[in-house]
């Protein structure tokens, strides 16, 4: 049954729509039926909220909004699980597999007689190259006081298993003499002709007393890299092919650090125990010997064995 003009008018006040009896009765449905009609099927505004890009914005602002309460829930809930304790890594687990192996053949706080430790470095050498034996010890010494610094050169009796390039610096004579004994470069003021250059191709280098007054100029080239000859290391002398035959067949030098430290290469590992004893000992016998008279408390605190990049073996200090 068909509504009335004033029931249709009725309806449009409902709806709010600007409608009066001046509108007929096709008017007022029209009205009315627009009104009910679907958002979807309303025809988009040209600008506003309401146009097709602002319905659009507004979309992926909620979809926006949504992501971030859904990641701000994800983030409490992995908050409020319990945390996984992490294991600490120890300096040992951050060394090279073949390390850690090798440290597994030394035992923790053993304290090891000088032919087992020596026989252990040997073992636990994992190196592909002939790797050196270290020495290390410990010495109750100050070095800042001038008796208690030690310095001192030795004859390894198995020698170092080391080519050392010896230089001369001395006149004509000892040069041509030095050469005979094996130096690998000797001369005079040729040699300071190279030094100029910067040409350092030595391990040693040997002069005379007479010419030490020309080499004053290098020593700051020199002195850094241990070069600079010193009567104390034996490299000052006029025995000059003495100097080189030492120096040749395994003549080493040491010095105690500013900690108080020893340390000096006692060999290489493919010289076997026996052999690597013979030199270790001949190290104790000078340390021994250079003991300073002022020491009153324990001289020797603790030595240690070990080999190019292999674990530390700690030696009884009996041993010296």
């Amino acid at each position: 049954m068909a509504k009335t003009k004033a029931e249709l008018l009725e309806e449009a006040k409902t709806l709010n729509l600007e409608v009066t009896e001046k509108n007929t009765v096709a008017e007022i449905t029209t009205a009315i039926e627009g009104a009910a009609a679907p958002a979807e099927e309303k025809k988009a505004a040209k600008s506003g909220k309401r146009s097709e890009k602002g319905i659009q914005e507004a979309e992926e602002k909620a979809a926006k909004k949504d992501a971030q309460e859904h990641r701000a829930e994800d983030e409490a809930e992995e908050a409020a699980k319990p945390k996984q304790p992490q294991r600490a890594t120890t300096v040992l687990e951050r060394r090279a597999k073949g390390y850690r192996k090798a440290a597994e053949s030394v035992e923790k706080g053993k304290v090891y007689s000088l032919k087992e430790a020596l026989d252990l470095a040997v073992k636990t050498s994992y190196v592909k190259f002939d790797a050196t034996v270290e020495l290390h010890i410990n010495l109750g010494v100050d070095p800042r006081q001038a008796d208690q610094n030690l310095r001192d050169t030795i004859q390894l009796p198995a020698g170092t298993g080391k080519t050392v390039r010896v230089a001369v610096f001395a006149d004509a004579d000892d040069a041509a003499a030095a050469k005979k004994a094996g130096a690998d470069i000797a001369g005079s003021d040729e040699f300071l002709a190279q030094l100029d250059k910067g040409k350092i191709d030595f391990d040693i280098l040997i002069a005379t007393p007479a010419m030490m007054a020309k080499l004053g100029k290098y020593a700051r080239v020199l002195g850094p890299k241990g070069l600079m000859p010193n009567p104390k290391s034996g490299t000052v002398t006029t025995d000059v092919v003495k100097a080189v035959t030492e120096s040749k067949a395994g003549r080493v030098e040491y010095r105690v650090d500013s900690t108080g430290i020893v340390h000096v290469g006692v060999g290489k590992v493919s010289f076997g125990a026996d052999k690597l004893s013979q030199n270790v000992k001949a190290v104790f016998a000078s340390i021994k010997n250079n003991k300073p008279s002022s020491i009153k408390a324990a001289y020797v605190q603790a030595i240690h064995l070990t080999t190019t990049m292999g674990p530390s073996i700690k030696v009884e200090v009996s041993e010296i």
